[in-house]
């Protein structure tokens, strides 16, 4: 994007939707969907503003609502959404400037993600039935963990990598098998959690406070396991936060034998969007539920 095309229109759109001069733009990099700037206004305030050439008018208004709803349950910090425009598209929220954490940082998201979680959620799914994740995965809303995770999940996903022929037919088949077991793994009878959707490090910031602030959701009622396992995919977490969190709210015993589970769907997703060692991953990760 070049200064007098698109991004003049997100000046524009900014500035008039905040009522503010905008005296200076920066390129934040990160995300491999859109294309994100720190925005100084004349009132002395920062946002944070994200777009994408040809996107769908309403590209971020699903991720907008999801920020909303965590927000709401005043367990963890969230960016204040200030606008949300279709023309162009694009996202605009309060700046959170970040920093190293402190000693206390990971004990505190740790009881606060607990919070999170045991707030709610009405259903498995999303009741705006919005679509999340970069592949567009579907959020029916339902009554119980193991219909959406066969339903919404794995088997969309199966699909879309056989569609795609991004897995082997044989590993496309476990991820249908175990999609017609999860009512044998255990725990899929706890009452649908406020996920995050994506809490890979990179979506926590840590502010000049020591606080850890949420970002990027792919926010829906599910199975509480399902961020804590996909927090260990990537890594970058540390054993306090998952001390913590069993503090505030107990997991079973048996969680960790499920962690490979939940991680199925973002393997997938990264095995669609990528391949290469994604693909092992995934078959190795399926066959051990099988």
């Amino acid at each position: 994007m070049t200064r007098g095309s698109q991004l003049d229109a997100v000046v524009d759109t900014i500035a008039s939707a905040l009522d503010a001069e905008v005296c200076a733009v920066g390129r934040v990099s990160g995300g491999d969907v859109a294309e994100a700037f720190r925005v100084e206004l004349g009132d002395r305030r920062v946002v944070f503003a994200k777009t994408r050439a040809g996107a769908p008018a309403d590209f971020f208004d699903t991720e907008a609502r999801g920020l909303r709803w965590l927000r709401q349950a005043e367990a963890l910090p969230v960016p204040e959404v200030l606008f949300v425009g279709t023309a162009p598209p694009m996202l605009v929220l309060a700046w959170i400037d970040e920093t190293a954490r402190r000693p206390t940082t990971d004990v505190d998201f740790g009881r606060a993600l607990a919070a999170l979680h045991l707030s709610g959620a009405p259903c498995f799914g999303r009741e705006d039935r919005r679509r999340t994740g970069s592949r567009g995965l579907p959020n029916e809303p339902v009554a119980t963990w193991s219909e959406f995770f066969a339903e919404q999940r794995l088997l969309p996903l199966a699909r879309l990598a056989s569609d795609e022929g991004a897995l082997p037919a044989a590993t496309v088949t476990m991820l249908e098998t175990v999609a017609h077991r999860l009512s044998e793994f255990g725990a899929a009878d706890e009452a649908p959690a406020r996920l995050h959707g994506d809490l890979w490090a990179c979506n926590r910031i840590i502010d000049a406070a020591g606080k850890s602030w949420l970002i990027d959701p792919a926010a829906h009622g599910g199975h509480r396991e399902f961020d804590l396992a996909m927090m260990q995919l990537f890594g970058g977490w540390a054993d306090d936060v998952f001390g913590a969190y069993h503090e505030v709210a107990p997991l079973e015993t048996d969680w960790r034998d499920r962690v490979g589970l939940h991680q199925l769907a973002p393997l997938a997703v990264h095995a669609i969007k990528f391949g290469g060692s994604y693909v092992r991953a995934t078959t190795e990760t399926a066959r051990r539920y099988c």
